[in-house]
């Protein structure tokens, strides 16, 4: 291996550690440009190449990512249809150019100077978010990651400028989001929900048609009433993005934060005749919530709570009027002797639809804790007890199953 020191490469920081270096914030990984190099001199000073699609190295020191400066061009559909060009003559400017943002495309030189062409500096002073050029166009990826870029500094007060917007307006119209793989999408959704503002996500893919697109069911709910006594804010969709950001508030599983966007599907299949009352949408839901899952291959977990929160959310919410024996019935579907963190999940789920609507965000919600205490109570019951009386097979099980009521009854009573 060549010993020449890999200080003579002239790089720059690039991408989200410039633009989170700007706004103060913390910064997750750092992103290399190199400009004027090669494939075979990055390899002689010991880099490792990586990248497939277009040259990649990790530094042999410190492992962090160095990309050749590189231009791209468009050929074929969907977001892995370019042409890479990566030779010594390729300069900064000309790279930052192929980026999706004028936020994103700024870079550090090793004085300290920032290399801005396209004022990025100026947006973020105005808090836009805003495409470098029509280029943007060429990748539908980019349409999901503006949106979940609105979703992460919405705190700071960020909006996708105008004109992005009818930019990924034209590209959902063209189709381009069907090119789109199932994981990719699931990666956007998932680290969308995985910010403190996941509604905005939602909001900005509906105001572009990609909700429309990617996932009709959902989009639907937008115009569909509930009855006004219960939910204030009326409309579906609305309760919907409610129930999202109080999931937010409780907990930070990626499961119980999808549940809140699926537990209600079911009410976009109900006849307009029967509005605003929408009987047995838990159960009409269910095929809905399958069928979501396996488009974006959805994690067997993540599933897992969607499903039973949309089955058994009203059960939870009408917790205190359920019969014992109808409450353990319950337990017994949603498995909870063997997935105790799930039923755990579950509750927290029912408890961010309660409290999502109109007027109820600050709302308490004792139902949790009582179906927690008749839980508690049922964990209590050890068949050991029924084996040592000489009972067998089905009896024990019976058996098990009466004193889970007794127990579930003497709670009641108690919360009484």
């Amino acid at each position: 291996m060549n010993q020449e020191n890999t200080s003579t490469l002239d790089t720059y920081l690039v991408g989200g550690a410039v633009r989170d270096q700007l706004l103060g914030r913390k910064i997750v990984e750092r992103d290399y440009l190199v400009v004027g190099a090669s494939v075979d001199k990055m390899l002689s000073l010991g880099f490792m190449q990586v990248g497939k699609d277009f040259p990649v190295f990790l530094h042999p020191e410190t492992k962090e990512e160095y990309a050749l400066a590189r231009t791209e061009r468009k050929q074929g559909k969907g977001y892995t249809g370019f042409v890479c060009y990566a030779q010594p003559d390729v300069t900064i400017e000309e790279d930052l150019r192929r980026r999706d943002l004028t936020v994103n495309a700024m870079a550090l030189d090793n004085s300290g100077k920032i290399i801005d062409p396209f004022n990025g500096q100026q947006d973020l002073k105005s808090k836009l978010l805003r495409h470098v050029s029509t280029a943007f166009s060429e990748d539908p990826l980019r349409v999901l990651r503006v949106a979940r870029f609105a979703a992460r500094y919405h705190y700071l007060g960020f909006t996708v400028a105008d004109e992005t917007i009818t930019l990924m307006q034209e590209m959902v119209v063209e189709g381009e989001l069907e090119n789109l793989t199932a994981d990719r999408v699931w990666k956007e959704f998932s680290r969308s929900l995985g910010e403190d503002n996941p509604e905005v996500f939602i909001e900005v893919l509906r105001k572009t048609g990609a909700l429309k697109a990617l996932w009709p069911d959902l989009d639907k709910l937008w115009g569909i009433p509930n009855p006004e006594a219960h939910h204030g804010e009326i409309d579906t969709g609305i309760h919907t993005l409610m129930v999202l950001q109080q999931a937010v508030k409780l907990s930070q599983d990626i499961g119980v934060r999808f549940a809140a966007l699926t537990h209600d599907l079911g009410k976009g299949l109900t006849p307009q005749s029967k509005w605003p009352t929408h009987h047995g949408h838990e159960k009409s839901g269910l095929p809905l919530v399958e069928n979501i899952c396996r488009k974006l291959k959805v994690p067997n977990q993540v599933k897992r709570i969607s499903l039973i929160v949309c089955e058994y959310h009203l059960h939870c919410h009408r917790a205190f009027e359920l019969r014992p024996d109808t409450i353990l019935a319950m337990f017994n579907k949603l498995d909870v002797w063997r997935k105790p963190d799930d039923f755990e999940l579950f509750l927290l789920s029912c408890e961010a639809d309660s409290s999502g609507r109109l007027g109820q965000e600050n709302s308490d919600y004792p139902q949790a804790n009582y179906l927690r205490e008749t839980f508690k109570a049922c964990k209590q019951i050890s068949p050991k007890q029924f084996v040592e009386q000489g009972l067998k097979g089905k009896d024990i099980k019976d058996a098990i199953d009466k004193a889970k009521v007794e127990a579930i009854t003497l709670v009641k009573k108690q919360k009484m």
